[in-house]
């Protein structure tokens, strides 16, 4: 009778996996096709509208993407995009609480909530942290295209903080490892603040 009670358990266990499986990847397509009708609101940079959404258009908002599909690889992207409309929209310490919660694997946004966080650093006037998160931000992966950006902000970080040794040492190394980034010659320019 045990063994048939402990099957019975058991079989259970893994019929409530695979429904909690096929439920998470339900939710993570439904967070997917939402977050396709709110990015270009995004992308046109209307940020109060993207977290709100538009319900005229059934577009559902980056906030209640978040709000229930949170923990779905979609809806930790969904919570970068939020995260991103709040620091544009000044409100930093919403952006910041996202930016530390988000948990998805993609490694490029996982660098995008640690320069989030440098951003939040960097508009509190706390210039050392701010360049300690760009760093952060740029070493998560190799493949990153923003990797020099990261550098450079986390280098003019550094150079609000009065560390230009430091901030130097970025600098020579966006020259070394980036030779094709568009933006040398702004490199250039805080290389010689920093005191070539």
């Amino acid at each position: 009778m045990k063994i048939y009670i402990g099957a019975a358990v058991l079989a259970l266990i893994v019929v409530a996996a695979v429904l909690y499986s096929n439920k998470k990847e339900n939710d993570n397509l439904m967070a997917a096709t939402l977050l396709t009708k709110v990015v270009p609101l995004y992308d046109a940079a209307q940020y109060e509208q993207a977290i709100a959404g538009d319900k005229a258009q059934n577009i559902t908002g980056l906030k209640e993407i978040v709000d229930r599909y949170e923990g779905t690889e979609q809806g930790e992207t969904a919570k970068i995009y939020l995260a991103n409309c709040y620091l544009l929209t000044g409100k930093l310490d919403e952006a910041y609480e996202l930016y530390d919660d988000y948990s998805g694997s993609n490694p490029l946004l996982t660098a995008t909530s640690l320069a989030g966080k440098a951003a939040y650093y960097e508009a509190k006037g706390e210039y050392e942290d701010a360049a300690e998160f760009y760093r952060k931000a740029a070493s998560v992966t190799e493949e990153n295209p923003s990797n020099p950006e990261y550098l450079l902000k986390a280098g003019i970080a550094l150079l609000n903080a009065n560390q230009k040794e430091d901030a130097k040492k970025l600098f020579l190394k966006i020259q070394e490892e980036y030779k094709d980034y568009p933006q040398m010659q702004e490199v250039n320019r805080y290389l010689a603040l920093a005191g070539n």
